[in-house]
């Protein structure tokens, strides 16, 4: 029989073994120890050269390869991929993750939206993944923690907006912002699946694109969108047509040198903020998860009274 052929995840952990590195059980990126071809007790090392582009280079070498083992796991937890536009050429598209394949009138929805750069669906911080473990920076905590309490998942990847053909990178026309991506899976996945209730995490920049959102879908956030949590996000005050509703609903967990859960001040009719438990921004997602989910929780308990 012949040879079935590499995955895209498998080529990502070649290509990892060829710097010498690979993922150990627990998920942190050990050097390969040379006696056993395993990963041994060494973690990543940024500094492979006295030369300084050298290493920025071997750093982002290796990082480009860690989407494709994410999106690996994401698949192993249960989480189909859909590609966006609906009805494009797959090689030529986007795609997001979704728990069932098909959402439909969700129960409960957790939208997950990560923030700008280079990290793609079910990634907060590529250096967290790289120099921590892939526990520490990607989605998968969440995806795991929505799960055990009954919501089906919706994970975005609006920085995934071009491909490479015909010799050049090419714009997907219909989500090539993020904003358009956003906007775009919103008006052609969630609203048609008519989701009962609805929570939303978004990390830094994945703030401002909820209030744009809210600011083109702002009925059907009024009426099903019932917590909005916020780690270290990038917005601006909220309109006043939404500001209320917005203040009752979300909550930001903000860098912090202070406890997790800590007040910090925050100016007039503006969104609550809290310490994220830690003072770097990439940290906050993974350092508040515990107290985000209590939130989204007692935000749900909340609305089913109300009912």
């Amino acid at each position: 029989m012949p040879d079935s052929p590499v995955t895209n995840c498998e080529q990502a952990l070649i290509q990892l073994k060829n710097f010498g590195y690979a993922f150990d059980e627990a998920g942190i990126l050990r050097k390969i120890d040379p006696a056993t071809g395993e990963p041994g007790t060494e973690q990543f090392s940024y500094n492979v050269s006295d030369d300084g582009n050298e290493n920025e280079k071997h750093y982002q070498n290796l990082a480009n390869q860690i989407p494709e083992i994410v999106y690996a796991l994401l698949e192993k937890n249960g989480l189909s991929r859909t590609y966006i536009p609906l009805h494009k050429d797959p090689q030529r598209s986007s795609f997001i993750y979704s728990q069932p394949a098909k959402l439909s009138q969700s129960k409960k929805l957790l939208v997950l939206i990560h923030g700008s750069g280079l990290v793609k669906a079910g990634q907060w911080a590529r250096s967290l993944i790289i120099n921590n473990s892939l526990d520490h920076g990607s989605q998968l905590p969440y995806v795991r923690q929505a799960q055990k309490l009954g919501y089906d998942l919706l994970i975005t990847n609006t920085n995934d907006c071009s491909r490479f053909y015909n010799g050049k990178e090419n714009i997907i026309e219909g989500v090539e912002t993020p904003l358009k991506h956003t906007k775009y899976v919103w008006k052609n996945i969630v609203l048609p699946s008519k989701p009962e209730s609805v929570a939303i995490v978004a990390h830094s920049y994945g703030g401002c694109l909820t209030l744009d959102l809210v600011e083109h879908f702002l009925d059907f956030f009024k009426e099903s969108v019932f917590a909005i949590a916020f780690t270290d996000s990038v917005m601006g005050s909220p309109q006043s047509k939404y500001r209320d509703y917005l203040c009752n609903v979300t909550c930001d967990w903000v860098a912090s040198n202070t406890p997790l859960d800590t007040p910090i001040s925050q100016s007039k009719n503006s969104i609550r903020r809290v310490s994220a438990g830690h003072t770097k921004h990439e940290w906050t997602s993974y350092s508040a998860i515990d107290s985000i989910f209590k939130f989204i929780e007692e935000k749900y308990e909340q609305r089913t009274n109300k009912k």
